[in-house]
């Protein structure tokens, strides 16, 4: 029997799982269903959608551990159910919604948090012809979204200016997942009819089919594998064989025709879906109706991918999401922090899970935490959308070092352009107020001609 033993900083990576009065809880979650995370969050809040009129959804201050109680503000201005939303990354304070009305709306937090429940939002985008299903920001450009809708349609949207700037053709049956690259060059899609789409969003284009990246008919889920080299060029789907049996496989877009590597997983019904953290090389698997989190370290040589360790529990998970590494406790060696939702009784909690490395020094362990992403964004929305590719902005996470501050100056701004009825009403109020000067002008004995 060999003794070797494949040496990793992450290999014993484990799960401190949170104290009763750490968590949050009390949540009425909405009841749709579908393909989204029901969870997202950022280094200040995390999000969930609620029952009642307007599509409600609660954007909760990480400082507000403990009960949601009723009447608590939210953000409520749909017609109907928010099915998705996500944070805008280089925004703190902007999220976006979409909602079974075909809407999706961009909303502005303030920075402690909602005082009171919003209804108007920054900005208000249509264009697709049924329910809007999942919402993508792009990794390096500021204030492009994607989104997924009901229509089979793929849209790319410049939030700032309210507008569709291109699309992806519209897809045979319902779009299962959506994700950009590493860049934001190329982004894919899995579908109901069991194929990978990878493209250029900025074309509108299909470059490449998978034809059939799981046998089995259930939910595939897609995340690429990297930053530079031959990662940059790999993905990873997460489905089922004809026999329900859950599986990952690794591809390479040069040459689709050939997997690069399979890791069969269990028999488990519950769709999985990955997450992948660049600067470890740790792909998270987290499944949608069991409590168990897999992670795997994965390589650019065989074999692949190394199992790690598993997080287990008995609360089955009805979804998760991963927060930006900026927001981790790096003193305590945690290396990544996961928002677990579950369910009991109607009653929604949500769980801070920490993985940490298990080191005895307490000064910063720069081998554990490489540069990561500085919330920063690399380029314009013109500016990609005109053909400019940009790797993201990275910091340091060592809070004595200079490096810590993010790289690329501060992020401007959001100044949304203004809507139609907006300048409208600004002319009106304008109108009044030359009309009413030039009353008092003639009433004066002036003459206002």
């Amino acid at each position: 029997m060999s003794g070797f033993v494949r040496s990793s900083h992450y290999r014993h990576v484990f799960v401190d799982p949170p104290k009763v009065e750490n968590t949050y809880k009390g949540f009425r979650l909405a009841t749709v269903t579908g393909e989204q995370q029901y969870i997202k969050g950022n280094t200040k809040f995390f999000a969930v959608a609620l029952q009642g009129g307007g599509g409600p959804f609660a954007v909760v201050p990480y400082g507000k551990k403990g009960q949601f109680a009723p009447g608590t503000p939210v953000v409520a201005g749909h017609k109907s159910a928010v099915l998705d939303f996500d944070f805008n990354p280089f925004h703190e304070h902007i999220i976006a919604s979409a909602s079974e009305d075909s809407t999706i709306k961009v909303w502005g937090i303030p920075p402690d948090g909602l005082t009171e429940t919003i209804t108007e939002p920054l900005v208000d985008l249509h264009g697709h012809g049924r329910k809007v299903t999942l919402l993508r920001f792009h990794p390096t450009a500021n204030n492009v979204l994607g989104s997924v809708s009901g229509d089979f349609s793929v849209k790319v949207w410049d939030i700032e200016k309210g507008c569709e700037v291109s699309g992806m053709p519209a897809h045979e049956q319902l779009i299962q997942d959506l994700v950009w690259d590493y860049e934001g060059k190329m982004w894919a899609t899995t579908c109901k009819d069991k194929k990978v789409r990878l493209g250029d969003p900025r074309a509108g284009a299909v470059a490449m089919e998978l034809p059939e990246a799981h046998a089995g008919a259930k939910s595939v889920k897609m995340t690429f594998l990297g930053d530079t080299g031959r990662f940059q060029r790999r993905f990873a789907t997460v489905g089922f064989t004809k026999q329900s049996q859950r599986q990952i496989k690794v591809w390479d877009v040069r040459d689709l025709s050939k997997m690069v590597h399979k890791v069969d997983l269990d028999q488990a019904a519950g769709v999985i879906v990955p997450y992948y953290d660049c600067d470890t090389k740790v792909l998270y698997l987290c499944g949608k109706g069991d409590g168990n989190i897999r992670y795997y370290e994965m390589s650019k040589d065989k074999p692949f991918a190394f199992a790690l360790s598993e997080y287990r529990s008995t609360q089955a998970a009805k979804g998760s999401c991963f927060l930006p590494k900026r927001g981790l406790n790096v003193m305590a060696c945690e290396t990544a922090r996961c928002l677990k939702l579950t369910s009991q009784n109607g009653n929604g909690i949500v769980e801070p899970l920490s993985f940490i490395v298990p080191r005895k020094s307490d000064a910063f362990q720069d081998d554990i935490f490489p540069d990561t992403f500085s919330g920063h964004p690399s380029c314009t929305a013109d500016e990609w959308l005109s053909g400019v590719t940009k790797t993201p902005l990275m910091m340091s996470l060592n809070p004595d070092s200079a490096g810590a501050k993010p790289t690329g100056g501060a992020t401007k701004a959001f100044v949304p352009m203004k809507t139609p009825a907006a300048l409208q009403k600004e002319i009106d109020e304008k109108d009044k107020r030359i009309a009413l000067l030039e009353a008092r002008l003639k009433a004066a004995g002036l003459d206002c001609s």
